[in-house]
Parts: C-alpha cells; sequence; structure tokens
C-alpha cells in the first residue's frame, strides 16, 4: 500500500507505566480525516483512507500512552513468553516462532502531528495522552480536554469501549479495588504481570474469551501461584452450554493448574488480614490474593449526547446505518459501533476481526466507497500452543447446541494453523471472499460416548429457531469460509453431523 512520505515521530515504542508521551506543541487545527481512538479500528481505516487516497491526511487522537497497538496478544502470546523484558519491549513470539511487536508500525511510520498539514504527500499522525470530550457536528469540529479544538471534514468514532466491573466490588471499598484488575490496555497487562510474580492466589471471575485466556496463561505460567477460575451457570461463558465443549475445556484447565469453580455467583467482597475474602451467594467463602474481572465491555458513548448521537438500547454502542454512518460526515466502527446485520439481526462485536473489518470499511466509505457492512467477522481464543478455537455469529450460552467431535491429530492446533499461515492474528488473512463447494468427508460421525481423546477437535453449532446462527470450530482451523457460508445461507438442518462433514473433521 503507497503511504508516501513519513517523517519520523519522536515517541517511544513503548512507555513505563505513568508516563505519558510526548506530542507535538502545536495540534493541528484541521484535519481533512479525524479519527477519534488509536485502536485496531482507527488504524485500519487509517491504512485504508491512505490506501484510496495516499496524498490524505489523516489525525489520529487517543486518550492511551501508546501508538495503535493490537489487543489479542495482551491475553495469549504475551504471557507465553520467556524474555524476562517482555513487560518493557512489548514483542512476542507467535507459536510458529516468528517475532512481532505489539505495535501495527514502529514511530518512523508516523510523522509528526504539527506537520500534518504541511507534509507534501500527507500522511498518518497520532496525538497521544488527549482525549476529545465534545462534537460539534454542525460546526465539524471536536474539542480536546485542554480545551483545544480540532476542525475535521470526515470523523471516524472508534472510541471501543471501557471494562465492566462487578457491582459487589465498586462498592467494597478502595482496598478491595487497589487488589482487582480489569484488563485491557497495556497498562493492564504490565500491573497484573508485576501482581502475578508476588502473590499466591489469583481469582479470575467471568467466563467467556477474556477470563478463560487469562486462566490458561496464568495458570501456565505461574506454576507456584494458585489460579481460580470462577464461572456462572447463566452468566457470560459460551462453554457452558455444551456439555462435551464445558468438559473439554475443565479437563485442559486442570492439566494447567487452574482450578474451576462453577456456580458461581459473587455476593460480596470484603478486605481481610491482608487478603481478599469472595462470599458466593451459596454460602461458599474463596480467599485470594487478587482478582481479575474479566466480565464484559462497555461502549464507550461518552459524545453521543454532545454529537445527538443515537445510542442502541439494547445492545449499547452508536447505531449506524449500512454504510457504519451515523449522521452526516460521521462514521463509527469497531466495538462502539451497533450495526444491522442482514443474517442476525442488529448486533454489537467486540473481537478483532470486527475492528479491522469494519475500520477498513469505514475508512473506504470516508473516502466516498458507499460500501455496505455484510461481512460476517469471526473471532478466536488460543489457550496456549496446543489448544484453539474460532467462531463465527452468535455464540451466546443461552442457545441450544449440537456438538459434533473427532480425534484431533499433530496438525489441529493454533501453532500448526499459525505455521501454515504465517501470521498469529489470523483474522488478517480473513476475506469476504465466498466459500469454495467443500467436498463432505465420508467418514461417519463419531459416537456421543467415548474416551477424551475422540474429542479433540470439532464443531459446536448454536441454533436459533433451528437456524444456525453461530458456530465454534474446536481445534479446526481454516474453515472460516465454510462457516461463514452457513450463516449466510441461514437454512434449517435436519442432520447437523451431516453439515459437520462440510468442515472435514474426521480426515487424519
Amino acid at each position: 500500500v503507497p503511504f508516501g512520505s513519513f517523517y519520523r515521530l519522536q515517541l517511544l515504542p513503548s512507555f513505563k507505566r505513568g508516563d505519558v508521551a510526548p506530542v507535538a506543541s502545536k495540534i493541528p487545527s484541521h484535519a481533512r480525516y479525524l479519527l477519534i481512538g488509536g485502536g485496531t479500528a482507527s488504524f485500519a481505516a487509517a491504512r485504508s483512507i491512505r490506501a484510496r487516497d495516499p496524498g490524505a491526511r489523516v489525525l489520529i487522537v487517543t486518550d492511551e500512552p501508546d501508538l495503535p497497538y493490537m489487543r489479542p496478544p495482551l491475553s495469549k502470546e504475551l504471557w507465553f513468553s520467556d524474555d524476562p523484558s517482555v513487560t518493557e519491549t512489548l514483542r512476542f513470539k507467535q507459536w510458529n516462532g516468528k517475532e512481532r511487536s505489539i505495535y501495527f508500525q514502529p514511530p518512523s511510520f508516523y510523522i509528526n502531528p504539527e506537520e500534518l498539514n504541511s507534509a507534501e504527500n500527507g500522511g498518518v499522525a497520532v496525538l497521544t495522552g488527549k482525549k476529545v470530550v465534545h462534537m460539534d457536528v454542525r460546526g465539524n469540529k471536536v474539542k480536546l480536554d485542554d480545551d483545544t479544538e480540532i476542525a475535521y471534514d470526515k470523523c471516524l468514532i472508534a472510541t471501543g469501549g471501557v471494562p465492566r466491573n462487578l457491582q459487589v466490588i465498586e462498592r467494597a471499598g478502595e482496598e478491595v479495588m487497589s487488589k482487582t484488575t480489569l484488563f485491557r490496555k497495556i497498562e493492564d497487562f504490565k500491573l497484573l504481570d508485576k501482581v502475578s510474580r508476588n502473590i499466591k492466589s489469583v481469582t479470575i471471575i467471568g467466563g467467556g474469551f477474556l477470563g478463560s485466556e487469562l486462566a490458561c496463561a496464568l495458570g501456565r505460567r505461574c506454576k507456584l501461584m494458585s489460579v481460580l477460575w470462577f464461572l456462572s451457570s447463566h452468566g457470560t461463558s459460551l462453554m457452558l452450554r455444551n456439555e462435551t465443549f464445558f468438559s473439554l475445556v475443565c479437563y485442559l484447565f486442570s492439566l494447567e493448574g487452574v482450578k474451576i469453580i462453577s456456580e458461581a455467583l459473587v455476593k460480596s467482597v470484603v478486605a481481610k488480614d491482608d487478603k481478599l475474602e469472595i462470599l458466593l451467594k451459596d454460602g461458599r467463602l474463596v480467599k485470594t490474593d487478587h482478582i481479575v474481572a474479566a466480565v464484559g465491555l462497555e461502549p464507550n458513548v461518552d459524545l453521543a449526547k454532545s454529537a445527538g448521537l443515537e445510542v442502541d438500547s439494547d445492545f449499547g454502542g452508536y447505531r449506524v446505518n449500512a454504510e457504519l454512518q451515523a449522521r452526516s460526515n460521521i462514521w463509527v466502527a469497531g466495538d462502539a459501533a451497533c450495526f444491522y446485520d442482514i443474517r442476525l439481526g442488529r448486533r454489537r462485536v467486540e473481537h478483532h476481526d470486527h475492528a479491522v473489518v469494519s475500520g477498513r470499511l469505514a475508512g473506504e466509505n470516508m473516502t466516498g466507497a458507499s460500501k455496505p457492512y455484510w461481512h460476517q467477522s469471526m473471532f478466536w481464543s488460543d489457550l496456549g500452543p496446543d489448544v484453539g478455537y474460532e467462531a463465527i455469529g452468535i455464540v451466546d450460552s443461552s442457545l441450544p447446541t449440537v456438538g459434533v467431535f473427532a480425534k484431533a491429530t499433530a496438525k489441529d492446533t493454533p501453532k500448526a494453523a499459525t505455521e501454515k499461515s504465517g501470521t498469529g492474528i489470523r483474522s488478517e488473512s480473513e476475506t469476504e471472499d465466498t466459500a469454495v463447494s467443500p467436498v463432505a468427508s465420508s467418514t461417519p460421525a463419531p459416537p456421543t460416548v467415548g474416551h477424551k481423546d475422540d474429542y479433540g477437535k470439532g464443531v459446536i453449532f448454536y441454533l436459533r429457531d433451528k437456524v444456525v446462527v453461530g458456530i465454534i470450530l474446536w481445534n479446526v482451523f481454516n474453515r472460516m469460509p465454510i462457516a461463514r457460508k452457513i450463516i449466510k445461507d441461514g437454512e434449517e438442518h435436519a442432520d447437523l453431523n451431516e453439515v459437520a462433514k462440510l468442515f472435514n473433521i474426521h480426515e487424519d
């Protein structure tokens, strides 16, 4: 992609906790393309804008002290690094052994904000440590937290979200809060890494992707520390509905030294004798040194009031049209966008692939492409180099499921998939291409009972009104186009064992 000439932005690739990144003394008063938020969606939009308009001047404003970076490694590969300086370098090895940085691009990729409007070939500038607090949509300008105003021609809101907390923890007081981590940013990774090296026990609350990844990572790295993973039967865990899938996960986590506590509904948390005492609603008492609350994300819609933008009452986030536009000259992408899925209805998605694809599309539309968002984004979770799953659609634990499993081979691991694709961020290779006509395996479906080795890989279908609306591929990789096509077709299936054959899970 031609990005033209770039000037070096004097920013360090990483910062110590508490530091603030240096910013230019003069903030540009105008940006043709203004991107609010410094995450994946903003970076994808910037690249997309520059690809279609090579001379474009793009300004990214972020309240974080860091340049745009990818979040998935914060709960995955960074924890498996054997480099003691990983928290400073923020470099990690993918499962295939290739090393890369958490940052999308080095500082030299960007230009200085004060040179943005004078750069001959334009460029991308990042204004760090600044927050947009007000939008004047009629005047096409925003106000920062230091009262600086920036005018724009086109604006993208990609503000992401903030981690939710449990009310019982919020009400428990400062001492409990000081021993609780809400995991989202680089600084949260650094803090939890430091804490985990100096405590004897940690409790992960939350059965979703983040909770499972952190429980596995901490269990594997900190063998001398007790790791507890709290799951509630009606909570966020996508694994609980399918008993086979849940049993597999429990077994794998036990190998890592993680103790799973199910039916764990927290009633209260108090600090006592330098410990945290967690009282569950059924009377069980758990003592721990530290809590990690991984109970979901609250979309950041702080600008809704001043901008006059509609927030969806059911899913949160800014409501956008098919082209991800909230109103004239304003688009929304990533976690903060609530869009209409032509197959699954209105949705809000909090995954890396959605941020990449929606950011890219928003950037194209900001340059006049007028494309609808019809992509069915995927998401993935790796529980180390040997176990992982990819998913698409709605994988809500309240939905009925059907699982079809088979024996796994050495090629059925995230490590093998990474070696084949060359990248650990698997959504980078995701496209909107339709699936080729797959050749179904003639091997019969596996028995419903058997040895645990018979369930090393599989497909879990999530159903709504007898129609498949979500699919998890357990240790099955490079089959996402097939899953996407099944959801796109929206047909009822009399025998999902036959549908599972499309993934060839019974082939060696």
